[in-house]
């Protein structure tokens, strides 16, 4: 279970599903969350920040995407144990094995609704 104190980082290109994410974790408790437009406004608000509980980003985001930002995370030692949930809606089988072997922690396909997201985080035990 994530500490719902933690600090959540989200990175989407989209700013509508940014907002939503971000409204998802509100609803479910989360007070301290973070956006990024893509996966390198993350990796630098990761550096900056490094306490982080939960990673939600993007498959698909310009100048380093999801699974970039994936790979770095798991290849750090300061991140590589933070949960990761990929968000897409263009996961094909190959790439669902490819984020399985980086790490991922789960995926929430789109579109999602408010229920479906929550649903997702209380299977991996990641809430309550």
């Amino acid at each position: 279970m994530i500490d719902l104190n933690a600090s959540v980082l989200v990175a989407d290109d989209m700013m509508a599903m940014r907002k939503l994410i971000v409204n998802i974790c509100k609803e479910i408790g989360f007070k301290n969350l973070e956006e990024a437009e893509d996966g390198a406004i993350g990796w630098k608000i990761l550096e900056e920040k490094k306490q982080f509980g939960l990673i939600i980003c993007d498959w698909n985001m310009p100048n380093l995407n999801g699974i970039d930002l994936l790979k770095k995370v798991r290849s750090d030692a300061r991140f590589k144990s933070i949960p990761f949930i990929m968000v897409t809606a263009e996961l094909e089988s190959h790439q669902k094995t490819e984020a399985q072997q980086e790490g991922v922690t789960g995926h929430v396909p789109k579109p999602f609704t408010s229920d479906v997201f929550k649903q997702k985080l209380k299977a991996l035990h990641l809430i309550a």
